[in-house]
């Protein structure tokens, strides 16, 4: 019944009415009285073996075939950009977040290269630490991006979603301990030149952000890996 109300839908015919200049084909006034014209011809239904029939009538037996199979190739254009099934949703989330992250870490990247100061300059322990809390950071909020998709077509009771949940509480837990660890190192950092501290807060943010966008692109890969498994939802 949904891919049948897709293929009913004025983003389906309009397609279809612009592809085969069906205003022109039917001598219609308005776009409105195209759309009531081609309605009366086709007929779209479905049965009780799960299979949909489209049927065009037309005065060219060659024409009605070709709007006939238009009509699935436009529904399959339109599912590609819909967001139908679990792994499409997360698809289309990840992405979203992946670019987000993208421009995150270019600006943090840009941000590290103004301090002027190369990454030779600072290889000493206190950088390692930055590097370490600021993976860790990034991986907490990853895992709460990852949580939040999850709530949006799993219930909190399924377990998967227990799973994360406490993927995410263990990861809290090892941040609030390299936080604890790292507060030395970053006392010393502050009393060094301020273009090193400059430099570290800088390259705390930028790995941040690099690891961030790391795990988002996993999580995109991986709902791209799954929608294709998914295979054809629409076979002819």
């Amino acid at each position: 019944d949904q891919y049948i109300a897709f293929m009913k839908s004025n983003a389906v015919q309009d397609a279809l009415i612009e592809q085969f200049k069906l205003k022109d084909r039917y001598e219609a006034d308005t776009l409105t009285d195209t759309r009531k014209e081609l309605q009366a011809n086709v007929r779209i239904a479905s049965g009780k073996d799960g299979l949909m029939s489209v049927e065009v009538d037309d005065k060219d037996p060659q024409f009605a075939a070709t709007l006939a199979n238009a009509h699935v190739q436009e529904l399959r254009v339109l599912m590609g950009k819909l967001a139908v099934t679990e792994a499409q949703q997360r698809r289309l989330f990840f992405e979203k977040q992946l670019a987000q992250a993208k421009d995150n870490l270019t600006a943090a990247e840009v941000a590290l290269k103004g301090t002027g100061i190369s990454d030779s300059v600072l290889k000493s322990n206190p950088a390692s630490a930055v590097a370490a809390v600021a993976s860790l950071k990034a991986q907490v909020t990853a895992q709460e991006v990852k949580v939040g998709a999850m709530r949006g077509y799993l219930a909190e009771s399924a377990p998967d979603f227990k799973q994360a949940m406490a993927e995410l509480a263990n990861l809290r837990a090892q941040l609030a301990k390299q936080d604890q660890g790292d507060a030395p190192a970053s006392t010393g950092a502050q009393a060094g030149k301020d273009g090193k501290a400059d430099y570290i807060t800088n390259y705390r943010n930028f790995k941040y952000y690099e690891t961030l966008y790391e795990l988002f692109a996993k999580q995109y890969e991986l709902a791209r890996v799954d929608e294709s498994r998914e295979g054809a939802v629409i076979q002819v």
